[in-house]
């Protein structure tokens, strides 16, 4: 399938995610969670790594002060209250369920694949001005540094590496086909629906 219309497919499915209700976001990211770590348990042990203190501060700050009937009785002072951590555990499911879907769309395409298909859903833009070709390249030097081996920190980026600077930028560029089409119409009519629905 064309990486555009994967791609297409994670956005969908990122955007339905932040409006399915909590029972069924509660499925859906352990359904995520276990395929993310059986297919890619490295890249998204990475990237909750990187989220952990985001994760952390959205549970203080939505438990700690979300004004509801406190969760510890005897010490309702201290006490988040049960409303806020309802909340709060709601937003950590719909944040875990992007990243595992974002660890799972980068295993699944390769740099060079993902950006083909980045500048195939932007190049119909190019006409109003948009810099498709700018957008692709810009990402693709990120992936590719981001992923390099040996990337220990953020201080190591900022030393300059001229074999990275220098290394030749490949983009896989692929046909659209009548499954491309289809899984646009079908994504197109769901998002729809849902929006009727909602």
């Amino acid at each position: 399938m064309h990486s555009g219309a994967l791609i297409l497919l994670w956005l969908g499915g990122v955007i339905l995610i932040q409006f399915v209700s909590p029972e069924s976001l509660l499925l859906i990211t352990l359904a995520l969670a276990l395929v993310a770590t059986g297919y890619c348990a490295t890249r998204s042990a990475r990237l909750l790594r990187r989220i952990r203190y985001l994760l952390v501060a959205i549970v203080v700050v939505f438990a700690g002060f979300t004004p509801g009937e406190a969760l510890l009785a005897g010490w309702p002072e201290l006490s988040p209250s049960r409303e806020g951590v309802v909340l709060a555990l709601e937003h950590v499911g719909r944040i875990l369920s992007v990243v595992f879907c974002v660890s799972i769309l980068l295993q699944a395409l390769p740099a060079s694949r993902l950006v083909g298909g980045l500048h195939a859903l932007l190049r119909p833009f190019e006409s109003l001005g948009f810099p498709a070709d700018r957008v692709a390249v810009r990402t693709l030097l990120v992936l590719n540094h981001v992923n390099a081996e040996g990337v220990a920190d953020w201080k190591s980026w900022l030393r300059d590496d001229v074999e990275t600077q220098n290394a030749p930028i490949t983009v896989t560029r692929e046909a659209l086909g009548w499954v491309e089409a289809a899984v646009f119409l079908a994504l197109v009519s769901v998002l729809v629906v849902a929006g009727l629905v909602l």
